[in-house]
């Protein structure tokens, strides 16, 4: 089965300063950092939605393959729509998504939770008694997440109400959301 890899990376970042796909973190950009962690995990070749400031972000990376988000202002909801949306025309039968602000998500932690794909699957990265990204979604609960993301909480209330596998990963990453730059000492 094909598995699709997904990047949400369209947001401001408010509380940055700055877009998040535009931070430099340990040499790389975050939205260079987020695809090649799905590339280095085997995943197909990931998609990244972008919106705020996206001609910034396709000239400074162009070497990804991008979706632009028109609607990126209303939340991270929209993003994860409007990812899956064009994920849909392909035959993936699963999407693994990562989001930006996150480089501590590692490969190993993406093989981990692809491990247990399948069309009907959902399964999220374990951090001891927190559950978090990387979140794989199967082709067949993507209408529903569609349907019902809303916000900033992205597949929160999807994920919520049906079975998820929750399978660990924090020995081999960190769920450190870089949400102010104080949080990234490696700029």
């Amino acid at each position: 089965m094909e598995i699709a890899g997904l990047v949400l990376a369209a947001g401001a970042g408010r509380r940055y300063g700055m877009p998040k796909a535009l931070v430099a973190h340990r040499g790389s950009l975050l939205v260079q950092r987020a695809a090649g962690t799905l590339r280095a995990a085997g995943v197909a070749e990931p998609v990244i939605v972008i919106g705020a400031q996206a001609a910034q972000v396709r000239t400074v990376a162009p070497a990804l393959t991008y979706v632009e988000n028109p609607d990126w202002a209303s939340g991270m909801a929209s993003s994860l729509r409007t990812g899956l949306a064009a994920l849909a025309a392909g035959p993936a039968g699963a999407a693994v998504v990562l989001l930006v602000d996150m480089p501590g998500v590692t490969p190993e932690a993406v093989r981990r939770v692809t491990a247990h794909a399948g069309a009907d699957a959902l399964v999220m990265g374990g951090y001891r008694e927190r559950r978090g990204h990387p979140v794989l979604l199967g082709r067949a609960h993507w209408p529903g997440v569609i349907a019902s993301a809303t916000g900033d909480s992205g597949a929160r209330s999807y994920l919520h109400s049906h079975s998820v596998r929750v399978v660990p990963v924090d020995d081999v990453a960190d769920d450190l959301d870089l949400d102010v730059p104080e949080l990234n000492p490696h700029a």
